[in-house]
């Protein structure tokens, strides 16, 4: 019973995992996209930053 148990406790701590790193993904994605239609936006290297690091 306790290997059950076990290996169940496992298979739900991995699928956490898994939905965690595809939600970041999707998170990394979209600010991926927010920054490239900035640089666009602001005409590329040239002028002034949009950000302000």
């Amino acid at each position: 019973m306790v290997p059950l148990l076990l290996v169940l406790l496992l298979a739900l701590v991995l699928f956490g995992a898994g939905f965690a790193v595809k939600v970041l993904w999707w998170v990394a994605l979209i600010v991926l996209v927010l920054w490239l239609l900035g640089f666009v936006a602001r005409g590329g290297s040239g002028g002034s930053r949009w950000y302000r690091w």
